[in-house]
């Protein structure tokens, strides 16, 4: 029998109470603030907590939709593109917005690649956008929700993108390319360089997703990461998409479409007058844009400051290389690839992976999974520094559990829902 529908309450409630109330509910969530969830969260150190949750809390109230009562937000987001632009090799006349998060600026940019070829006269229903097998589910949302087929192809031996693979599956039909930096499942980033090629060859508009890696990459890449190209300095890069809520460590939700022109964008915007309330304009699918979301942007990439993040990104870089040589040392162990981010696989091939992962759970680590192949998926925050030899320890003994069958079963596969 269900459980009855929650209620108004008569009258309100003292909010003491409902904090406890709020933190009670709470005490069955992944333990985020001690490090011990590697996905959903992006723990960057108290000090950048409180600057995101401090800053968002200034504007909590204040809408983004409306830059002439706010010209403040309108400051800050521009700011926030300026800002990512320079990392990302804008060109002049590059440009953004902000959105809430990864999908909504895979959205737009797909969005915006469709309306596009509309407009140039191409037929569109019905379209393809292909990927590699590696993309984002986001892609195939936005399909879903635009017209669009979804074309997935198979990923090379080294599970990055085959542009050969791809190139083979480009007909007349097709608008975009997607290439990955990295992709979420393996942590790899694909090889955009050669896309990039095929993308002006064939004169098809070339997305990069670097929701992960946007605000990480460039910092990297000046510690001495020998990252390859990947953003605007290829001339075959259409768009963008880079989440300042995953390695920019604002407050969700909060990422970023950029695009290569101006008069590219400009398909990318929503404007009417078809109602009594005067012409409305807005630059994403939302119409109310939290100034939250926005100031906290701002706050935190003026906070920690090229310094800040290159120091995050030697950390995260440097744990995630110490936790791969650790595990690839244990038996029945192995990481998968050659990660240069903070993401990473590793699972067995004598044991089954997700007995692991139903150990290493049952002692308070949640983490991802990827199922081809079966492994365990960690993307790594700066705080994961601090409990990285804990969790090595368990899961040596959580291995050793699996391998006498002891211990708690394998859970139902796990999902990011």
């Amino acid at each position: 029998m269900s459980e009855p529908r929650a209620a108004l309450p008569e009258k309100g409630n003292d909010w003491d109470a409902l904090r406890e109330r709020m933190q009670s509910l709470g005490e069955g969530d992944a333990d985020w603030r001690n490090a011990r969830t590697a996905v959903y969260v992006f723990n960057a150190g108290e000090d950048v907590l409180r600057v995101a949750k401090e800053a968002y809390a200034l504007y909590q109230s204040e809408n983004g939709l409306g830059g002439l009562a706010f010209p403040s937000l309108a400051r800050m987001e521009s700011e926030v593109i300026d800002i990512g632009l320079g990392l990302l090799h804008g060109p002049e006349g590059s440009c953004g917005n902000l959105t809430s998060g990864g999908t909504e600026s895979i959205l737009m940019a797909v969005k915006t690649c469709r309306d596009q070829a509309a407009a140039a006269g191409k037929s569109v229903l019905g379209a393809k956008v292909v990927v590699p097998a590696s993309a984002h589910l986001a892609f195939d949302k936005a399909c879903h929700y635009l017209g669009l087929e979804i074309v997935r192809v198979p990923v090379a031996e080294d599970r990055r993108a085959d542009p050969a693979a791809m190139a083979a599956a480009v007909d007349d039909n097709t608008l975009m390319l997607v290439g990955s930096a990295p992709c979420f499942p393996y942590g790899l980033i694909d090889p955009i360089e050669s896309l990039s090629d095929l993308a002006q060859e064939r004169e098809l508009w070339l997305h990069v997703d670097a929701c992960v890696g946007g605000y990480f990459a460039p910092f990297a890449r000046m510690n001495g990461v020998p990252v390859p190209a990947f953003d605007f300095e290829l001339p075959g890069v259409s768009s963008i998409s880079a989440d300042l809520h995953k390695y920019g460590y604002a407050a969700k939700g909060a990422s970023t479409i950029f695009h290569r022109s101006e008069a590219q964008r400009a398909f990318q915007l929503f404007a009417s007058d078809a109602w009594p309330g005067g012409r409305m304009q807005t630059p994403t699918a939302a119409g109310t844009r939290p100034g939250g979301a926005i100031a906290s942007a701002w706050a935190v990439l003026h906070y920690l400051g090229i310094e800040g993040y290159r120091e995050k990104a030697r950390v995260v870089c440097e744990t995630r290389a110490r936790m791969m040589k650790a595990i690839d040392a244990l038996p029945d162990l192995r990481t998968y690839g050659e990660p240069m981010l903070g993401l990473f696989l590793f699972g067995s091939e004598t044991l089954d992976s997700f007995q692991i992962y139903a150990r290493m759970l049952s002692r308070g680590w949640f983490s991802g999974i990827v199922t081809e192949p079966r492994a365990i998926h960690q993307m790594l925050s700066p705080a994961h520094a601090d409990v990285a030899d804990d969790y090595l320890e368990d899961l040596e003994a959580a291995v050793a559990e699996v391998r006498k069958g002891d211990g708690p079963g394998a859970p139902v596969t796990p999902r990011y829902s």
